[in-house]
């Protein structure tokens, strides 16, 4: 691949937290249909914010986290400004994002302040424990700090046939039924799916110079702030 075609390749981050590994899972799906396109990915896992003892009470949480926290590292201020798109996976926690990665999410408040994370591509896809656990919500919940970030948010709508078969128009998602249960070979198609539209926005947002940091933004919006 010559350097000039390379240059034009999107840069996508995939930051997720998973506990039993139907979310990485996912995310890992996702990173499949964002290379396939020849896209440069990033998969990181947010780490928990608990401590080690209230791990101990779930059955498994903890040699879960550690063997994934060795495969992944954990997503970084860094992470989002390389990104052309941020692509953002969570279980669902009573409806809403895990704290884990929505403590990801609140530490890029010095990306926004600067204006960095303007106009890059952004997405989301998650999993629930039960068919009605709230899938829908979490995701719809989750555009809203994509939209304060300034992030382009890129949904599915039903834009592949397998939209018709699995996941939601809002991303990518996967019913575990309480026994982390792994996603169905629709669920995986339709994150690849997703994989391959957010990289394709982004190629495109990128050949449009939208997705680059732009030195002195965080002069500018503070100017307008003051």
């Amino acid at each position: 691949m010559s350097q000039t075609v390379a240059a034009e390749q999107p840069k996508v981050l995939i930051a997720f937290y998973s506990r039993s590994g139907v979310t990485e899972a996912l995310a890992n799906a996702v990173a499949e249909g964002a290379r396939a396109t020849g896209a440069d990915v990033r998969l990181r896992r947010a780490r928990e914010i608990v401590p080690a003892e209230v791990m101990e009470k779930a059955k498994g949480w903890r040699e879960a986290a550690d063997a994934m926290n060795v495969k992944y590292e954990a997503p970084s201020e860094a992470d989002a400004e390389w990104a052309d798109a941020i692509v953002f996976g969570t279980p669902t926690r009573f409806g809403a994002v895990s704290s884990e990665l929505k403590a990801y999410i609140d530490s890029l408040g010095g990306l926004w302040f600067q204006g960095k994370l303007n106009g890059k591509a952004g997405s989301v896809f998650g999993s629930s424990s039960t068919p009605h656990g709230g899938n829908e919500s979490t995701l719809i919940s989750m555009y809203n700090p994509l939209a304060h970030l300034g992030l382009i948010i890129v949904p599915l709508g039903y834009a592949d046939p397998v939209m018709f078969k699995a996941g939601t128009p809002y991303g990518a998602s996967s019913v575990s039924n309480n026994q982390a249960t792994p996603p169905t070979g629709g669920d995986l198609e339709v994150a690849r799916f997703q994989g391959r539209r957010v990289a394709f926005v982004a190629r495109a947002l990128k050949a449009a110079g939208v997705t680059e940091t732009k030195e002195g933004q965080g002069d500018q919006v503070g100017a307008a702030g003051s």
